[in-house]
């Protein structure tokens, strides 16, 4: 009997697939289960909610936690763009688990999140899924690390057609704004993984002149200079990928004699300034910090996740969550289950993997939490007996 198990179930009646579902993810368990998740795509809000509330019924867990999304994770497969629920459930005995539910209040020029539960010496894992048309979810995981220090946030942030279409539950409620999670602590075994999926090109350059989120020297030179000078040295090839998304990669490590793939937290370049010669990009760099321009596509996104999947440190993996953006899938790879196949294989076939395509993925990158896009965020547990 195993300890973690995933269920996936498609139909108009998405409150009928959410039974299935979790049906299926107990199955093999050896106990009832301590944390069930369960994602759903398709349908509208009310059928949503109807489907969260038969899922958590028949879960019959100490904790609930699900969102709507764009797609689902389960069974080894990945479902997109029709109605479909994937659930994954997960016995944890001794292990404390801590739902929560944060809301934003406003105070004069600022707002305040509330509802995050008080940390503890033996916090493990936190995760944390995010409505992003109400939660301010960028700023609240950047500096999660001074409210819960040392604690890794995995998630994503739930998807939907528009503001108020989307849906976050715990337990027996659904939420059309905020966010939710459970901290897990206490004899838990788990890790996370972060797969960034980016490749680097050009050399790497230090910045010389910047201001918040905009660099305008690279090398001691114009950024849009330095940039344009790389794409020109690019092959075709590798000048139509630039073209379809250029990406930017900050170094972990500015000690490190080289940086490669995976040694970056790799951010958009989101606008340039001929008149100026700055770049604008999707974080804030301080002059002196060493970058690199990225680009990404199917074949390097491929290669990151199986490489970090292969040198992964926690064996064997018995359950995994999987958070998938939601720009990967079909849109990137030729079908829908590359990212479930990749574990399915690396984790032996037996791992309980769960998950959703996500409209950004939360997971941690050099020992802080980040909001990322086109990643494939992991959380995965190991034998109880290894926990420390």
């Amino acid at each position: 009997m195993a300890r973690f198990g995933d269920g996936l179930a498609f139909g108009p009646d998405l409150t009928e697939a959410a039974e299935t579902a979790v049906r299926q993810a107990r199955a093999e368990l050896s106990a009832a289960p301590d944390l069930v998740c369960v994602f759903v795509s398709g349908g509208e809000p009310d059928e949503i909610e109807s489907a969260a509330r038969r899922a958590y019924e028949t879960a019959g867990a100490r904790v609930f936690l699900g969102c709507s999304a764009a797609g689902v994770i389960g069974a080894g497969r990945g479902v997109e763009g029709r109605g479909a629920v994937s659930a994954w459930a997960g016995v944890l005995p001794e292990a404390r688990l801590t739902p929560f539910r944060l809301e934003t209040l406003k105070a004069e020029d600022r707002l305040i999140v509330v509802g995050m539960p008080e940390s503890g010496e033996d916090d493990v894992v936190g995760v944390l899924l995010a409505d992003p048309f109400t939660f301010p979810v960028d700023a609240f995981v950047e500096r999660s690390g001074e409210a819960m220090p040392g604690l890794p946030l995995v998630g994503g942030l739930a998807d939907g057609p528009e503001r108020g279409a989307t849906r976050v539950f715990v337990n027996g409620e659904a939420f059309a704004e905020g966010a939710v999670g459970v901290v897990l602590g206490g004899p838990v075994n788990a890790a996370t993984v972060v797969s960034q999926g980016a490749r680097p090109i050009g050399p790497d350059m230090v910045v010389t002149k910047a201001d918040e989120n905009v660099l305008y020297e690279l090398a001691g030179a114009p950024a849009l200079s330095k940039l344009e000078e790389v794409v020109l040295g690019l092959s075709p090839d590798e000048q139509e990928l630039a073209g379809r998304g250029l990406l930017i990669g900050v170094a972990m490590d500015e000690y490190a004699d080289e940086h490669e793939q995976g040694d970056f937290l790799v951010r958009g370049v989101v606008g340039a300034d001929e008149d100026t010669g700055a770049l604008a990009i999707g974080d804030v760099v301080d002059i002196g910090r060493t970058v690199r321009f990225q680009v990404r596509d199917a074949e390097a996104a491929d290669a990151d996740l199986a490489e970090l999947l292969h040198r992964f440190d926690l064996a064997p993996v018995e359950g995994a969550l999987l958070f998938s953006c939601n720009g990967r899938g079909r849109a990137m790879f030729p079908d829908s289950d590359h990212d479930a196949r990749l574990l399915h294989r690396a984790f032996g076939g037996t791992a309980g993997v769960g998950g959703f395509f996500a409209a950004g993925e939360i997971g941690p990158v050099g020992g802080r939490n980040h909001v990322h896009g086109f990643t494939a965020s992991i959380l995965a547990f190991g034998p109880l007996g290894d926990a420390q």
